[in-house]
């Protein structure tokens, strides 16, 4: 796909059409990355986005067990003293 660069005052930028925000799901902000010699353009997104939300939920389901103990019979805690 081929995209024209248009002046925005001093700079240069690009027009994304409302088919490639819609099907990438960009809003106000999104990640630009330089690797290789490539520009990759990607939705910014919010690291752990959700999960006070799914935690509460899977408290009040009593999902929130833990699955491996935290310590191991194995684990002497005599060098700490």
């Amino acid at each position: 796909m081929d995209v024209s660069l248009i002046s925005i005052g001093n700079s240069k930028g690009i027009r994304l059409s409302k088919t490639l925000i819609e099907k990438y799901n960009f809003q106000d902000t999104i990640e630009l990355i330089l690797e290789k010699g490539y520009i990759i353009l990607k939705p910014k997104t919010e690291a752990r986005k959700g999960w006070e939300k799914s935690f509460k939920k899977m408290h009040e389901n009593g999902d929130d067990k833990l699955l491996v103990s935290d310590v191991f019979k194995d684990e002497d805690f005599e060098e700490w003293n």
